[in-house]
């Protein structure tokens, strides 16, 4: 497959495009035998096959730390403000706390489990932030300490989200990185999701979807990892002669695709966190697949798409297998307590419930019981919106409000409004349309694979729509990091070096301007709305002002 270099890069790799223009139908064979061998091998089949990584760069990682510094600062100073809980935090933080204490959520109010519709795993992460920090519950008479230092009890049930998502950005930055061959457009992808305001919101506060947001893209950083160990692995059979081999006998080491099973570990985390984790096995299957056929056939080797779907069925099922066991063990809670919503549901009706069978019967019924919760959910919400608003912030949701002061004013006003930068959201439909366009007149892997994973994070919820199922703008999450590569994919297509070399320089200088620009504008639109994603004491003249869209906003 096609992957023209992107010219915005630290790295040296810069070519004309002349040269990165890979035909589709050349083998490692029709190549050696057009000319241009390195070491035996087709210079164009080595680039195809060398990953990225083959080059490394120190200075990257100071870049990276930078953006990440950047991130954790915007997430974890003043994370205790708003004071108390705020929106669904009154159920995470509490569900966290019952984690805690008993293994299972648990109702305080009526001292009786719980029953919640979403899986355990978001809960435990977000208790361990209130097992190190403390915890508080006004309402039910609850304050506990923490067992590494007492703080605000906020911070104890928003740590973790903040921790999560300033990783999330970091993975993001080396993964774009990898994908684009350059260090400054992986620093830009960064550096645009650590300055929007959805992410800086989630991120800031005790729901589940930043967790899920980091899993699905940490899953994906693997599979990505996997592809690039596996062509290596065919380069090095090129080198020995045996690009047609169908197959060779490996070493353990070469043999087992450790990062694809540690994609399904990540990926059966993100189905721990959400159910909606799910849409990303069938696209990440196909990846696997796509993308080991495609490295085959680079390689030569006979029956390319026939062949990897022998071969790589095994591992396919075991990434599978590993996304139900993770799962499962993130219900130890459950599994090992007595306490649990349905744990021993067959009992209380007076059938067998064999020791293990049994349990499962019943975490079975559970989750029947949890799937009919989600498919009734048709209740209307003053904040509830459509999938194809979400991309336009049609109706973004409101964290938090107050009108107490001071704001130097005589009318004040405080809100955290869950709504991403505008002018960098309003930019992904179009950079959507272009990558697809890009990816098609280039047969480029990276526009594809960066479409069919936003498309697997929004497209369902269209489906669900038809029902008149109650939405909400954070069902958006797991695509925002998808929606940010396709914008530096666009971004850095524009300097892509083409023509003579003086036209190359000019085409980069070109694209280095938009980029810097395009960055610039975002961080200003971020700080202009920063006062509303943090929950800032402002005048309410300032505060509707910043309402652009006027009572979809509001």
């Amino acid at each position: 497959m096609t992957q023209p270099s992107i010219a915005l890069t630290v790295s040296g790799r810069n070519r004309p495009a002349r040269e990165q223009r890979d035909d589709p139908e050349l083998t490692a064979q029709e190549a050696r035998a057009a000319g241009g061998e390195a070491a035996g091998v087709p210079t164009i089949i080595r680039r195809r096959l060398a990953p990225f990584d083959a080059h490394r760069d120190p200075w990257s990682w100071v870049a990276t730390g930078l953006v990440v510094a950047i991130a954790a600062v915007l997430r974890l100073v003043g994370l205790s403000h708003p004071e108390g809980k705020i929106f669904d935090e009154v159920y995470y933080a509490r569900d966290a706390w019952g984690l805690l204490e008993r293994g299972v959520e648990w109702n305080h109010g009526k001292n009786e489990p719980a029953f919640v519709v979403h899986p355990p795993l978001g809960k435990w992460l977000i208790a361990v932030g209130e097992w190190a920090f403390g915890y508080q519950d006004t309402e039910h008479g609850i304050r506990a300490a923490g067992h590494l230092v007492t703080l605000a009890p906020e911070i104890g049930w928003r740590i973790s989200a903040a921790l999560f998502g300033s990783l999330s950005v970091l993975i993001l930055v080396r993964v774009a990185r990898r994908l684009f061959g350059s260090t400054v457009l992986g620093c830009a992808a960064g550096l645009l999701m650590a300055l929007d305001g959805f992410h800086l919101v989630l991120s800031r506060s005790a729901l589940l979807d930043i967790f899920l947001l980091f899993f699905v893209l940490a899953a994906f950083g693997a599979l990505v990892m996997d592809r690039d160990v596996r062509r290596r692995r065919w380069l090095r059979m090129v080198e020995a002669g045996h690009g047609r081999s169908d197959g060779l006998a490996l070493s353990l080491r070469d043999a087992v695709p450790w990062w694809r099973l540690l994609a399904g570990v990540l990926l059966g985390c993100a189905v721990a966190v959400k159910w909606s984790g799910l849409a990303f096995v069938p696209v990440f299957v196909l990846l696997m697949y796509w993308w080991e056929a495609n490295a085959r056939r680079s390689a030569g080797a006979r029956r390319p798409w026939l062949h990897a779907l022998r071969d790589e069925i095994g591992w396919i099922l075991a990434f599978c297998l590993l996304v139900v066991v993770t799962y499962l063990v993130t219900w130890s809670g459950w599994f090992l307590t007595d306490d649990g919503y349905f744990r021993h549901r067959l009992a209380d009706q007076g059938q067998p419930e064999p020791p293990v069978l049994g349990a499962l019967l019943n975490l079975i019924s559970y989750h029947q019981e949890a799937l009919g919760f989600h498919t009734r959910l048709n209740s209307e919400h003053t904040y509830q919106s459509w999938p194809w608003q979400w991309l336009l912030l049609g109706r973004p949701v409101a964290f938090y409000w107050s009108s107490d002061g001071p704001c130097g004013s005589a009318n004040c006003a405080s809100e955290v409004l869950l709504l991403g930068t505008p002018l960098l959201w309003w930019s992904f439909l179009p950079a959507l349309a272009a990558a697809a366009w890009l990816g098609v007149a280039r047969r480029d892997w990276r526009a594809g694979t960066v479409l069919l994973m936003a498309g697997a994070a929004l497209l369902p919820w269209f489906w669900f729509a038809l029902d008149g199922r109650t939405m909400f703008f954070f069902y958006a999450a797991p695509a925002l990091p998808f929606l940010i590569l396709a914008v530096v994919y666009v971004l850095g297509a524009i300097g892509s070096p083409a023509g003579s070399p003086a036209q190359a320089t000019d085409r980069r200088k070109v694209g280095a301007v938009v980029l810097g620009t395009y960055v610039l504008i975002v961080a200003i639109c971020f700080a202009y709305f920063y006062p509303i994603f943090v929950g800032k004491v402002i005048p309410y003249e300032d505060w509707s002002a910043r309402m652009w869209l006027g009572r979809l906003w509001i």
